[in-house]
């Protein structure tokens, strides 16, 4: 059991947080890189005579990834609050091998026919297994280890890590493009980018394999609850926080399908080149690597609900301008420049919402709780927003769609956040009441 109050936790090991972030930022690689070359993927394993049918059943596969990440959530989320945050980790790095593996390596419909499509939504299906699973134990294990006066800081790693994922992709993919050529990447070399992921796996697991347990003294597995019995308690104890959590979590998930959405949006709806397309992500990675270590610290400093707030509230504000701008002066610089504007203050706004929500709920719930809830968001407006921007753009001809769309859900997710506790100075070692 746990005592009513717990010793501060130990001085940060930061080796141990560049393990976890490594391996995160490993995961989210593999997984968003599918968005870059959605157009690529979709020839190979969806030819058409039909440009936008190949892309918009490619942009489904993306989906279908979202499918299984509330059910990682739940499955793996709940696994780390029994078994530790630990071997949760590897369950999942080692589960994103796999799927990326099927990914680079099927043959396509050319080849394979239809089984080339059944491998390569069975890859994305795990893909998906393991990235529902990952956030949860991840996030909690960051700020278990960190001095409580930093937790807004050393999770918002968590977000930086997803920004890094992006920037390299952008940077390889640039690089690729620069030395294979256009029509080669579309070809084949984007299964080159899969390929680096992979040599990076076995260190990622080497790493994790050496962490430390921050689950708590008196951790037993045998003694916890099923997963069924979390999931009522959840809902019975923390279902208000839960509900507020999915839209703030699911405002932020919308902004990033549309930073992740930009290369396909340059390309085909402003005509940008293939090579400008491409070097998108480096203007969005670039802003998801810095802004949300600025987020952090301003949680730390000022609370979690003001950096809630008020970047969401500026998105609201500026994404239809933006657009305009952007739709007015179609070039490589407004596409970067608007990239960089949204994904900067939506990275600040995440690092405040992955700190709070962990820091809200008890530890014996905690692991399961968010990623759960993020899972859950993420897997209904991460996996369609692509989808439905670049349908709404195909059916009604308006390019000014995904402005529309990002304004209406942060307008929702500044509501919902207003509507948060705040969680700056909770101490999280404490488990409250669990059981009522």
């Amino acid at each position: 059991m746990h005592s009513p109050a717990s010793a501060a936790p130990p001085r940060l090991d930061r080796k141990a947080v560049g393990a976890v972030v490594l391996g995160n930022a490993l995961e989210f690689y593999d997984f968003t890189i599918y968005a870059f070359f959605a157009k690529s993927i979709g020839a190979t394993f969806f030819p058409s005579d039909s440009p936008t049918d190949s892309l918009l059943a490619s942009l489904a596969l993306f989906g279908i990834g979202y499918v299984m990440r509330p059910v990682g959530g739940v499955l793996i989320g709940a696994f780390a609050d029994r078994a530790g945050r630990k071997p949760a980790m590897l369950i999942t790095i080692a589960l994103m091998a796999v799927g990326m593996l099927m990914l680079a390596a099927c043959p396509g419909t050319a080849v394979l026919g239809v089984w080339a499509q059944v491998i390569v939504i069975a890859g994305r299906l795990i893909q998906g297994l393991a990235l529902g699973g990952e956030v949860g134990p991840s996030t909690a294990f960051l700020i278990e280890a960190a001095p409580a006066r930093h937790r807004g800081f050393v999770a918002s790693w968590q977000i930086a890590s997803q920004g890094c994922a992006a920037l390299f992709a952008g940077l390889f993919a640039t690089a690729l493009t620069l030395v294979l050529g256009d029509a080669a990447m579309a070809d084949w070399g984007w299964r080159l980018m899969f390929g680096l992921g992979l040599l990076v796996v076995p260190v990622g697991l080497v790493i994790r394999s050496h962490l430390p347990e921050t689950a708590g003294e008196g951790h037993d597995p045998a003694a916890a609850d099923s997963t069924g019995a979390v999931l009522g308690r959840l809902l019975r104890q923390h279902g208000r926080m839960l509900g507020l959590t999915f839209l703030v979590i699911a405002a932020s998930t919308v902004s990033n399908a549309v930073g992740t959405n930009m290369p396909v949006y340059a390309g085909a709806t402003l005509g940008l080149s293939e090579m400008a397309a491409n070097a998108v992500p480096i203007a969005l990675g670039l802003a998801s690597v810095i802004f949300p270590l600025l987020g952090g610290w301003l949680a730390d400093r000022f609370g979690r609900k003001p950096v809630m707030i008020w970047p969401r509230a500026l998105i609201l504000l500026l994404a239809v301008p933006a657009f305009l701008w952007m739709l007015g002066s179609p070039s490589a610089l407004s596409v970067y420049a608007v990239t960089f504007l949204l994904s900067a203050l939506s990275s600040i706004n995440a690092a405040a919402i992955i700190v709070a929500i962990p820091e809200a709920l008890p530890r014996a719930v905690r692991s399961a709780g968010l990623s759960i809830v993020y899972a859950l968001s993420v897997s209904i407006f991460g996996g369609s927003t692509n989808y439905v921007v670049n349908w709404l753009i195909a059916a009604t001809g308006d390019r000014m769609a995904p402005a529309y769309y990002l304004a209406a859900f942060s307008l929702v997710g500044t509501v919902a956040a207003l509507l948060l506790p705040e969680t700056r100075g909770r101490d999280i070692h404490v488990d409250t009441a669990t059981r009522r």
